[in-house]
């Protein structure tokens, strides 16, 4: 029995994903069940962190962790299920290794567990966009949190991390001396390519590609859907109801070869839309092309796209976009404090040497006014 949908219920949903938490615009996170025997057992395990998504200007970045007994690294996920770096393998082999995962019955599901916190466009761009630079939220940071988040989480869980492999983009010295401050108790290591070196993260990697894919074709399905729909309001009155008579004398006269699903000629338009917005890179032609297709004046795209790309931001400001004029905040140095009220004022000597406490009540009169 497998842990969300099966080929039999529809296309395969991993738990990792809850459609309309992804398409509301917010980050979801989740854990997956831990196997009771690593608990109970205090079982010394590895984990592995990867991430998928980091350069695209849609969908969501995922970043997984994985985790499982430090003795069957090799033996269960490089051996006997040949778990490699994501971009190596196949969409086949992912989401055929991903179903294992998720399923009851197998030693993966048994033994392993995992993590993912998908941060979301909206997530991210509301983050690097901030009017204040001291305010920012950039990209890095927003990795290292989620990151430090997911191994927290297992550990409140009960497993039992001593090693941990993460890989890395960037200086790994730097990004190693930050994870030992904040798990001084576990062996760390981050490096270049650990996806290809270490099959714990082999695995995190195709936990992470595995949900950043599916999450973006349920985006595209919601996408592509309201695009169908605004395509029909704009079509000419009465285009609508010829295309009903055709399809009912279709059905007078030939069986329809599905039960419950649209023509097949719909179907072929749905899967030629699959392609429209590509892989999500800024350097795939495809997408590029689809930004520019289908940019609101306003209010540009939808949840899918990140805002604070220059892909992205370009297009707003040179597409046609509609401009807008943001009032400038406040400098944080011109703001007074509440204590600036209840300092002497002036800074001459006779002002600084002013017994406040003294004069709060008033000041002392002499024998003179007598």
């Amino acid at each position: 029995m497998a842990d969300s949908q099966n080929d039999d219920a529809g296309p395969f949903l991993p738990p990792t994903i809850s459609p309309p938490v992804l398409l509301s615009g917010a980050s979801q996170t989740y854990f997956s069940p831990i196997p009771a025997h690593l608990v109970a057992d205090n079982t010394p395990c590895c984990l592995g962190v990867d991430e998928a998504g980091r350069g695209p200007v849609l969908g969501p970045m995922v970043y997984s962790a994985f985790y499982l007994p430090l003795t069957l690294s090799d033996p269960l996920l490089k051996q006997k299920h040949s778990f490699d770096d994501s971009k190596v393998l196949t969409p086949a082999v992912r989401l055929s290794l991903m179903k294992e995962l998720c399923t009851t019955e197998t030693d993966l599901h048994h033994n392993c567990g995992y993590a993912t916190s998908s941060l979301s466009p909206l997530s991210i761009s509301s983050g690097m966009l901030k009017a204040s630079k001291s305010h920012m939220y950039n990209l890095n940071q927003q990795a290292m949190d989620a990151t430090i988040a997911l191994i927290k989480g297992i550990y409140e869980r009960g497993v039992n991390v001593t090693d941990i492999f993460i890989d890395t983009i960037g200086q790994p010295a730097a990004y190693q001396k930050k994870l030992e401050r904040v798990f001084p108790t576990a062996k760390i290591t981050v490096a270049k390519k650990a996806d290809s070196l270490y099959p714990v993260v082999s695995a995190a990697s195709v936990v992470a590609k595995v949900t950043r894919d599916i999450a973006l074709e349920v985006l595209w399905a919601d996408r592509s859907k309201q695009m169908r729909k605004r395509k029909r309001k704009d079509e000419p009155a009465g285009t609508e109801k010829r295309a009903k008579v055709d399809t009912d004398a279709r059905d007078v006269d030939e069986p329809s070869q599905t039960q419950g699903e649209s023509p097949e000629g719909e179907n072929e338009e749905e899967a030629e839309e699959a392609m429209a917005w590509g892989s999500g890179y800024p350097s795939d032609s495809k997408c590029v092309t689809w930004l520019k297709q289908n940019m609101h004046p306003v209010f540009g795209w939808g949840p899918e796209c990140r805002f604070s790309w220059g892909t992205a931001k370009d297009m707003l400001e040179t597409k046609g976009a509609v401009k807008v004029d943001w009032p400038e905040e406040e400098d944080d140095q011109e703001t007074q404090k509440l204590t600036d009220f209840f300092m002497a004022k002036g800074d001459s000597s006779e002002d600084q040497n002013v017994d406040e406490l003294g004069t709060w009540f008033g000041t002392p009169a002499g024998v003179e006014c007598f």
